[in-house]
């Protein structure tokens, strides 16, 4: 099965298509935003500032590209406000696509809709913050999804930095206090019933707290 991808033209409004051929039915979907100034890592600019918060995100990004461009699963990239032609991620590699929804639930639950209706049977989501993050991870999550109908990687601060599924199941997408300490514990709750592994916790970076033990990101906001 083939679908139609529309891919961006750089920061303007052009919008050229392609082909997408599925070569797996594992999926791996990034979620990622712009690397704009004062749009990204906002918490963490009111400590360093826009400048230093935005290199860092700009760092996360490159390290995210990294660690999953040699996975052996079909890669799609989902930008927040435009599909970037040209940039770390590679197009032969990554397939591009834009975020659609009101709140960061809408936009994965349609994420996850759209590749399962591509006949994809396991789909993994990561965000593009989590310096911890290994390729080793993403494997292991794809692997528990044999036995496993839900797999979670949850985050030190009450949220989660991987969630995979074998189904679509729209509850863990509605009603979440997003950013909260709240999304893990409620996104649980969602899927008492069901049969969910969960990983490691790893920390993700928001605020100047979760940077502080990282000494590859202090050149960034220290002289």
């Amino acid at each position: 099965m083939a679908f139609l991808n529309k891919k961006g033209q750089d920061d303007d409004n052009d919008m050229t298509f392609d082909f997408h051929f599925p070569t797996s039915k594992k999926a791996l979907i990034i979620f990622t935003r712009n690397p704009k100034l004062g749009k990204c890592k906002t918490r963490l600019a009111k400590t360093i500032g826009n400048e230093a918060a935005l290199n860092i995100y700009k760092h996360l990004l490159k390290h995210t590209a990294s660690v999953t461009e040699k996975l052996s699963v079909d890669k799609f990239v989902f930008y927040s406000e435009n599909i970037m032609k040209d940039d770390l991620w590679n197009s032969d590699i990554f397939k591009k696509k834009l975020q659609t929804g009101n709140d960061l639930g809408e936009r994965m639950q349609h994420a996850f809709t759209e590749l399962f209706s591509l006949d994809y049977h396991k789909i993994v989501i990561v965000g593009s913050d989590v310096l911890d993050l290994n390729a080793d991870i993403i494997n292991d999550a794809f692997q528990k999804l044999n036995n496993s109908d839900y797999v979670i990687g949850p985050a030190k601060d009450g949220g989660y930095y991987l969630l995979g599924m074998r189904r679509l199941n729209s509850e863990v997408f509605k009603n979440k206090n997003w950013g909260t300490e709240t999304v893990l514990k409620d996104t649980l709750e969602n899927l008492q019933n069901n049969n969910v592994y969960m990983l490691k916790e790893l920390n993700d970076i928001d605020t100047f707290e979760d940077i502080e033990d990282y000494q590859e990101l202090k050149p960034y906001y220290t002289q």
